[in-house]
């Protein structure tokens, strides 16, 4: 193995995986720590942790872990993958296992870089924006468990780790290469360990990648491992994929504006059932219920609790943020293994917390790398029998449930 990853959550390894996939790596996900080595023919191995939003000093040992694997297995690089919109808070744990990672690695300088133009994520002069939007202007200050009020990503790192936070500006990285290298180790001599880089286009992500060679460590979005396999000699290419018919379902748990628009899209084509947080809470509610509905409905059938954000604030107010969070996300586990039991073999999860508890219901270990449905978005071969497309939740066009289960069926 050349290159090892560490992603925080699952939607966001399978986007890593894929873009190292369509670089032209062989490459395998991951869920959770393998418990055997990796086959001789990984290149790239994504290792998918679900410690988003946990506790940092478990987040960190669960990294470490990984890292260790991941060096048993022989990379020769590093990747720490976190979300595109930089998810945390200020007790969040992104520069605690960045801080971890590179103490283990000796790294330094390190590239923070959570940029992804193709889904409308660019970073100038340190701030993240979506599309035409700060970050903290576009949906995300409303996010249940990481909302995000600071689009300036100095500032949101720098109470999160020991480090002094440095900066390379978008007029360094539209120099190309050399001049980010430069920029990167005069940063590191001015005593700024993680530094924040600039980048608005895939041009800028490619010479960042390329700028990073020889770096032991980089973290970012998967945006910035754009330049990475060419490092290694790999050339783009695109992943095989074989249909999987049978019954599929939609589920989701995200409430991210994008996912709410194709939920109500979905909706208006498609049978839909709405899953009420209180109803599962109180107990009125069981996933049987919602798995019979999947299973006796035709089409392309949606369970759902994607909400606004003033009635995810109710429900948090009322039941407390993490036990309705893990009442849903134990739910929605509950539906799937009952779903796959009973035959279905195609599932599209929106949500990262909601894929990645679908993604832990189901005992899936490693995940095949398949074509990309929308930017950011793979399809993935969990089994023989079993396909799913995990996305999350701000990604995706508003007709992608549609546009997925096609793709995972064979078309186009």
């Amino acid at each position: 193995m050349l290159l090892g990853c560490i992603g925080d959550d699952f939607t966001g390894s399978s986007d890593l995986a894929n873009t190292l996939a369509k670089g032209g790596m062989r490459t395998v996900q991951y869920t959770g720590i393998p418990d055997a080595p990796a086959g001789d023919d990984v290149q790239a191995g994504v290792v998918a942790l679900k410690s988003r939003s946990i506790d940092p000093g478990k987040a960190v040992a669960q990294s470490l872990a990984a890292l260790e694997w991941l060096k048993q297995q022989g990379c020769e690089q590093f990747f720490f993958k976190y979300c595109s919109t930089f998810d945390s808070t200020a007790d969040g744990n992104i520069g605690p296992v960045a801080d971890a990672l590179a103490d283990a690695l000796g790294a330094a300088p390190v590239i923070v870089c959570p940029a992804f133009p193709g889904t409308g994520r660019s970073l100038y002069q340190g701030h993240l924006f979506v599309k035409d939007r700060l970050l903290s202007e576009s949906g995300m200050q409303n996010h249940p468990l990481t909302p995000m009020s600071d689009p300036d990503i100095r500032r949101w790192l720098a109470p999160q780790t020991r480090h002094k936070v440095g900066h390379v500006a978008a007029e360094d990285v539209f120099a190309g290469a050399a001049q980010i290298r430069q920029s990167l180790e005069a940063q590191h001599s001015e005593g700024h360990r993680h530094i924040v880089v600039d980048a608005i286009r895939d041009e800028d992500l490619i010479e960042i990648g390329s700028a990073a060679r020889d770096l032991p460590l980089i973290t970012g979005g998967s945006g910035v491992a754009l330049g990475l396999p060419a490092n290694f000699g790999c050339t783009a290419s695109t992943p095989h994929w074989h249909a999987q018919r049978g019954k599929s379902i939609v589920l989701s748990g995200s409430c991210s504006v994008a996912t709410r628009a194709q939920v109500a899209h979905h909706a208006a084509r498609h049978p839909a059932r709405e899953i009420v947080a209180a109803d599962v809470l109180e107990g009125r509610l069981a996933p049987r219920d919602i798995t019979d509905w999947l299973l006796s409905t035709e089409g392309l059938p949606l369970a759902y609790s994607s909400a606004d954000p003033d009635a995810v604030a109710r429900v948090q107010e009322k039941y407390g943020r993490e036990t309705s969070s893990e009442a849903l996300e134990t739910f929605f586990a509950e539906i799937a293994r009952l779903a796959v039991e009973a035959g279905v073999c195609r599932i599209i999860t929106a949500g990262g917390e909601t894929s990645g508890a679908v993604v832990e219901g189901l005992g899936l270990n490693s995940l095949e790398i398949g074509p990309e449905i929308d930017p950011g978005v793979p399809a993935l071969r969990a089994r023989p029998d079993l396909v799913v497309a995990l996305k999350s939740g701000n990604f995706g066009s508003e007709d992608f449930f549609e546009k997925a289960d096609r793709l995972l069926a064979g078309g186009t």
